[in-house]
């Protein structure tokens, strides 16, 4: 990898300046990703493989390319896994409607939601429960939001734009609550939250922004990152919600941004004029995939790099105690 130099032993910028990276940080895993994959990882060794996991177990294919080589197998729905087998839930979650389809067919269930997405849906329960018309904004064919409307679908209505705050039929005195998919933008998502809060004389939200911690921290060191770059690289997967937030909010700054989801698609016509590239990964992207853009990047000339830090994270969730603690089983 390139050398890293310290922000004060870089050179003046300028035509004769050195290329250089400016490299983001935090990036790539959060606490919640780092979870749902070493559940994986858990139940492979405590189970033996095959372990069936339902969809991608996080939104990487680098990451379920490597599980998948391992034992793990993929499947698009709880109907897909055998009968009594281990299946994991991904770190979306999933509604209580899958949750019953698994127990029907007495699968051992391991849930890897992600604690913050699991916070999301108690939240989704009491807003139903008080009576309230839930204001889900998302993308209704994310697989959390999917999970979340599942909590009460006769009293949720997913909301993707501000359009959509205008066409909604209801009145205006309806008792409503908003919730948020944990991966948006949080720039986008307060002008909907907003045109709700105009829209609705009673409106209650969370007790806290329902944003994740990791996503906004990525997206304001993607801001900071493109501040002092010419163009701006952030590696993840084209599924991954979080990672194209991330490079929406880039060219949102005014500088060209692209989605790498590994090295060999890096296109060098991208460089072409560029003294300083910005790097960054998307909350579900391994360092591997980092590292292996940055090398390419050193062969290409950028052989500096300023590390650009806006936060620093210390979050930690633990896997499941039971499967944390347990020893090898017989199925």
């Amino acid at each position: 990898m390139a050398q890293q130099n310290r922000p004060e032993d870089r050179p003046a910028g300028g035509a004769g300046a050195p290329k250089r990276i400016i490299l983001a940080e935090p990036r790539g895993f959060c606490a919640g990703v780092r979870r749902a994959i070493a559940i994986v990882e858990r139940a492979l060794e405590v189970y033996g493989p095959p372990v069936y996991v339902r969809k991608e177990i996080v939104h990487n294919h680098f990451v379920v390319r490597s599980l998948e080589s391992r034992g793990a197998r993929f499947v698009d729905s709880e109907t897909d896994v055998p009968e009594g087998a281990v299946c994991v839930f991904s770190a979306h979650g999933v509604s209580p409607a899958v949750r019953s389809s698994a127990a029907g067919r007495g699968l051992e269930v391991i849930d890897a939601t992600c604690p913050l997405v699991a916070k999301v849906h108690q939240e989704a329960r009491r807003f139903a429960r008080d009576g309230r018309t839930i204001l889900l904004i998302g993308h209704a064919d994310h697989e959390e939001v999917e999970g979340t409307y599942g909590e009460a679908p006769d009293r949720t209505v997913i909301v993707e734009s501000v359009q959509d705050v205008a066409a909604l039929d209801l009145p205006r005195d309806t008792p409503a609550a908003y919730l948020t998919q944990t991966t948006l933008s949080l720039d986008d998502t307060r002008g909907i939250v907003d045109a709700l809060r105009a829209r609705f004389d009673d409106l209650v939200g969370p007790a806290s922004d329902d944003i994740c911690y990791a996503s906004q921290n990525r997206q304001n060191a993607i801001k900071a990152v493109a501040a002092r770059s010419d163009l701006v690289l952030v590696v993840g997967s084209t599924n991954s919600s979080n990672s194209i937030r991330m490079v929406e909010v880039a060219r949102g700054a005014g500088v060209p941004a692209h989605l790498v989801p590994d090295v060999g698609e890096l296109d060098e016509d991208w460089l072409d004029g560029v003294r300083a590239v910005g790097v960054s990964a998307g909350a579900s992207a391994p360092e591997i995939l980092v590292d292996q853009l940055l090398d390419r990047l050193a062969e290409l000339g950028y052989t500096e790099i300023d590390l650009e830090t806006t936060a620093t994270e210390n979050v930690v969730f633990n896997i499941p105690a039971g499967l944390a603690a347990g020893s090898v089983k017989s199925r």
